[in-house]
C-alpha cells in the first residue's frame, strides 16, 4: 500500500478559519486606525483654522469680516472634510466678537466624539470652567447630516 502525503479537508478547513480570524482583526484594526486618523485631521484643521481667522481678523474689533472662500484660501486649507462634509465659519450672531467653526458631514458616533471633545480654546469650554466639550449640534439628523459648531472668540 502507498503512503498518501497530502492534507486532508479537516486540515484545510482549520487554516481557512485561522486565517479567517486573523483577517477579520487586521480589518478592525485598520478601521479603527483610519477613524482615529480622521478624528485627528479635524482636529488638527480646526485649530489651523482657528488661529488663521484670529491672525487675519485680528486687527478688527469683531469677526463680521467673515469670508468662507477668502479666509480658507488665504489659510491654505480645503473647507473639505475627510468625511466629506465641509468646514463653514460664520460670525455669531448674538455676539460679533465670536465667530463658528461648523463640521458638517458627520457620521452619528463621530458627531458625538466630536461633541464631547474637549475643544480648549472654546468659548463654552471656558465658561463651562472646563466641564462641557464647548461644541454644540445635533447627531440625530441621519448619516453624514450631523453638524458640530464650535464657538471661538470673546
Amino acid at each position: 500500500m502507498k503512503q498518501e502525503s497530502g492534507r486532508s479537508m479537516i486540515e484545510m478547513m482549520g487554516v481557512l478559519a485561522i486565517m479567517g480570524v486573523i483577517t477579520v482583526g487586521a480589518i478592525t484594526m485598520i478601521s479603527t486606525a483610519m477613524r482615529t486618523q480622521k478624528r485627528t485631521t479635524v482636529n488638527d484643521e480646526v485649530m489651523q483654522i482657528t488661529t488663521g481667522v484670529r491672525q487675519l481678523l485680528g486687527e478688527y474689533d469683531d469677526f463680521s469680516h467673515i469670508n468662507n472662500a477668502t479666509i480658507f484660501g488665504a489659510i491654505g486649507i480645503s473647507p473639505k472634510n475627510p468625511y466629506g462634509g465641509a468646514y463653514t465659519l460664520a460670525v455669531n450672531p448674538s455676539n460679533p466678537r465670536q465667530f463658528i467653526v461648523s463640521i458638517t458631514g458627520l457620521s452619528e458616533t463621530d458627531c458625538q466624539y466630536f461633541l464631547a471633545k474637549a475643544w480648549t480654546d472654546s468659548v463654552g469650554y471656558q465658561t463651562s470652567n472646563h466641564q462641557q466639550g464647548g461644541a454644540t449640534g445635533t447627531c440625530t439628523a441621519g448619516a453624514d447630516k450631523n453638524v458640530v459648531r464650535i464657538i471661538y472668540g470673546e
